[in-house]
């Protein structure tokens, strides 16, 4: 039991609510918080996060208010790609625990109201894989044709390298079979050839072993790249799309409400397509690459210029689909969809040292990102609650931790979780720090953080970011409506709309809501104070109902209606309010 947090029966979320419901549309209000497991919380002293550690800090995320939790692979791995490269895909790592380990933690989570969604590395495997050690030692057998081979390294020379930091071609020999075999990311982790049925099949099967054991959703990793054609940069091919058209009638049609999150770093134009359409749905939901990046632009640039940019290139979606957006994860930030000379700016802003660097990306956390400025923070996350989509929160980033720059590639920030200020900071009992998954933070500032210490201050950024959250519940147009930017009369001022459905939802009636609810969200994206004039048009502006905003009172945000009926704020340095309006009597 963690000091401060109660021990909780039930759902935190809602007296009348116990365990998850059956709602097949869970995913449009819910807050994802990613877990990287090893990291997490030891149970048993060998330095390595484990599913009962999991399992005994889920009062603590029911307490913060997360809906979800997302837990990247925890399968059996050489660990060369962070547990990427997985060998076995219906097992768990003994590192881990076992899978009734895996089932403790499903069960103890849904008594909570917290879903539970895992990682499904679609596009390879480890070599250390067995399908891949029977394809390379028996060509003719059954797995012979699982992987992508061929006599030389020519084919698909359209195709870029990812990593292109480490690799230096898509194509890597295997001398035990004599041939190439095709990799779009590590050469440890070679392609699955989808051109072979059996290989669906057995993805297939996979899939049925997760869902039976409960699991609310999947996270397809690296989906653009499933299939290979000459003559294409093999990314976002038709081929692609059928094969997770077949998983999702497969879900929809033996699992309804298991959910499918796209990993697809690409823009939006592109990755709107694995939503699918209507007739043929695809994935559920997936990530906006592009939003991420474009928020820390707009900070230093003092506009929300480029988020305004991306969002006007954003297109619609079909209403079976919801982006989800985030801040920080487990990868670098990734700066691929931006210019170059944004790229540029960005890396003099945000990781001056090379060492801060990874791939086209910055491998820090949020907090040193933002240079611990409580306002940019605060102000990071009401965007990143109340923009279009469902909004995923990196452990962690609750409780302000840095990240280890001098740990290789992405480890920077895959560092324990800090607990309390105990040895190895409540993460693990173990005696020798030099076996803990990766080494503790050690940058001034940033090591002693912890959630023992956040629980205890009041004015802590955990506290007010559970207090977003509770905002944000109580408001399921943030995940439901629809989006509207609206002039606010300043250039630097982020203003939109989240409009509710006229017919109102379970959850409003329930909630005492008026159906069709509206919400106004204004942000100040500059770094001196500003002021700006709203027209809400046929909502009434003089039934204004402030919900949230920065808690110092010397930021605080003031609003009134002018002689016209527009709403007239006036907001702090990087100061927002959410308000609720109520529509206009006839």
């Amino acid at each position: 039991m963690i000091p401060g947090i109660p021990a909780l029966p039930y759902s935190a979320h809602s007296s009348e609510r116990t365990g998850c419901t059956p709602d097949t549309e869970w995913f449009r209000t819910a807050v994802f918080y990613e877990v990287l497991l090893r990291a997490y919380a030891d149970s048993n002293g060998d330095g390595f996060g484990d599913f009962p550690g999991l399992s005994s800090r889920l009062d603590y995320l029911a307490w913060l208010g997360v809906d979800a939790i997302w837990i990247p692979p925890f399968y059996p791995s050489p660990l060369r790609d962070g547990g990427y490269d997985i060998a076995d895909y219906t097992a768990v790592d003994p590192r881990y625990g076992t899978l009734d380990d895996f089932d403790a933690l499903v069960e103890a989570a849904h008594a909570r109201g917290i879903r539970v969604v895992i990682d499904l590395v679609l596009n390879h495997t480890s070599d250390a894989h067995p399908w891949f050690q029977a394809s390379r030692t028996d060509p003719d057998g059954p797995y012979g044709n699982f992987y992508v081979w061929a006599d030389d390294d020519r084919g698909y020379d359209q195709t870029r390298i990812i990593f292109v930091d480490t690799e230096d071609s898509n194509w890597s020999f295997d001398e035990v079979r004599g041939q190439y075999y095709w990799h779009r990311f590590f050469s440890h982790q070679p392609d699955l050839n989808y051109d072979e049925p059996a290989v669906f099949e057995a993805v297939a099967d996979l899939i049925r072993f997760w869902a039976e054991r409960g699991v609310d959703g999947f996270r397809l990793d690296a989906i653009p790249y499933l299939i290979e054609r000459e003559g294409t940069n093999c990314e976002n091919l038709p081929g692609t799309h059928d094969i997770i058209a077949r998983i999702r009638a497969l879900l929809d049609a033996e699992y309804p409400g298991v959910i499918t999150i796209a990993e697809a770093n690409q823009m939006p134009e592109e990755v709107v397509e694995f939503f699918g359409t209507e007739e043929r749905p695809e994935c559920t939901m997936c990530f906006h690459f592009p939003i991420m990046p474009r928020i820390y632009l707009s900070l230093r640039e003092g506009s929300p210029r480029s988020i305004r940019q991306v969002l006007a290139e954003t297109p619609s979606i079909p209403a079976h689909g919801q982006w989800g957006t985030f801040l920080r994860n487990h990868d670098e930030l990734t700066l691929e969809m931006v210019s170059d000379e944004e790229r540029a700016l960005m890396y003099g802003w945000y990781a001056p040292e090379p060492r801060m660097r990874a791939n086209v990306g910055i491998r820090r956390r949020l907090a040193s990102l933002l240079g611990d400025s409580r306002a940019e923070i605060e102000l990071a996350h009401a965007l990143l609650l109340s923009l279009p989509g469902s909004p995923c929160l990196y452990y962690g980033d609750e409780v302000l931790m840095g990240e280890n720059i001098w740990l290789a590639d992405r480890d920077a920030v895959r560092t324990p979780m800090q607990w309390d200020s105990s040895a190895n900071m409540g993460f693990s009992a173990v005696s020798d720090a030099s076996r803990l998954s990766l080494p503790l933070i050690e940058a001034e500032g940033y090591a002693q953080r912890n959630v023992a210490d956040a629980l205890a201050d009041p004015a802590s950024f955990l506290h007010t970011l559970r207090g977003m959250l509770a905002v944000r519940r109580q408001h399921p147009v943030l995940g439901t409506g629809d989006f509207e930017l609206i002039d606010a009369g300043d250039e630097r001022i982020l203003a939109y709309l989240r409009r509710g459905k006229d017919s109102g939802t379970d959850a409003d009636a329930a909630a005492g809501r008026p159906a069709g609810e509206v919400l106004v969200c204004v942000a100040n994206l500059a770094d001196e104070a500003v002021a700006g004039r709203l027209s809400v048009g046929e909502w009434d502006a003089s039934a204004v109902r402030p919900l949230l905003s920065v808690g110092e009172g010397a930021r605080a945000v003031s609003s009134s209606l002018g002689e016209d009926g527009a709403l007239e704020i006036a907001l702090p340095a990087r100061g927002f309010q959410w308000f609720a309006v109520e529509r206009a009597l006839a």
